[in-house]
């Protein structure tokens, strides 16, 4: 929807959890230009940074009864906390409230019988950080089209959004994009590694990875070619990079490993929800 923008967000709009993913979050609502006299921030230990978002007018770590039900709660805080601290987001919950989490494995039944309330359930990555995250949501059914687009709006402030109909590929979701990043990480950490292994000095090593990695990622999204026409376009054949793929496409290569991988994200998060 084309009006999905943080002008159109109207009521109060509560934040459980401030940390890295909340903060960021946060950040991108005022730089969308959401007014911070309508925001309250739950959070028991907020940063310096947080702190200083006061005097754009966020009300932080208000009394529940001095706030009352708010039309939106976002819950960002980490799911081992919210088995603990889920409780004491109700009394912002009333039955119109729009409940938008980004808490890895926290199925929506959870989330409706802890906070009340009508359901998003969304994945958000690392790179939302600096507003190049993507997030996968998806609604209840009591989510009404305009619940759907002020969440839409929230989230987008990161980054762009995808919405899915089934909560059963949320599992699937946070194996690829939520821990993803990490795969990626890791990917400069060993090319560093390996370019040390063979005779690089190890500053140099990592420069070069750190740099290949990222200047790839943008080429990548700035690119409307699929990732194997772009890897394609860099192997000659015979050359020096057909001889490394020779070693990554191969049967015990990048993608068996990958699959396991993601299999095993996979499974934890459904082992997370039980």
């Amino acid at each position: 929807m084309s009006n999905n923008t943080l002008q159109n967000v109207h009521g109060t709009i509560a934040l459980a959890g401030a940390g890295k993913m909340g903060g960021a979050m946060l950040t991108g609502w005022l730089a969308g230009g959401l007014d911070g006299r309508r925001v309250v921030v739950i959070e028991p230990h907020p940063s310096p940074e947080i702190g200083a978002l006061a005097a754009q007018g966020i009300r932080l770590n208000p009394a529940a009864q001095d706030t009352g039900e708010v039309d939106t709660l976002v819950v960002a805080v980490k799911p081992q906390s919210f088995r603990e601290t889920g409780a004491t987001f109700k009394p912002f919950t009333g039955p119109s409230t729009l409940v938008v989490s980004i808490m890895a494995g926290t199925t929506i039944a959870s989330l409706e019988a802890v906070c009340g309330g009508s359901v998003v359930r969304a994945m958000p990555n690392t790179p939302a950080a600096i507003g190049r995250g993507i997030t996968v949501a998806v609604a209840a059914k009591r989510v009404s089209t305009a619940q759907r687009a002020i969440a839409d709006a929230l989230l987008r402030a990161t980054g762009s959004v995808e919405w899915v109909d089934k909560e059963s590929l949320m599992d699937a979701v946070t194996a690829v994009s939520g821990s993803g990043p990490a795969y990626v990480f890791l990917l400069a950490e060993e090319l560093a590694r390996a370019g040390i292994a063979a005779g690089l000095p190890a500053e140099l090593a990592a420069r070069l990875a750190r740099e290949t990695v990222a200047g790839s990622g943008e080429l990548l999204h700035r690119s409307e070619l699929a990732p194997a026409t772009l890897r394609q376009n860099v192997t000659s054949p015979g050359g020096t990079t057909a001889a490394a793929l020779d070693v990554l496409m191969g049967p015990n290569g990048l993608q068996p490993l990958l699959t396991r991988a993601v299999a095993a994200a996979t499974q934890r998060s459904k082992d997370l929800a039980k």
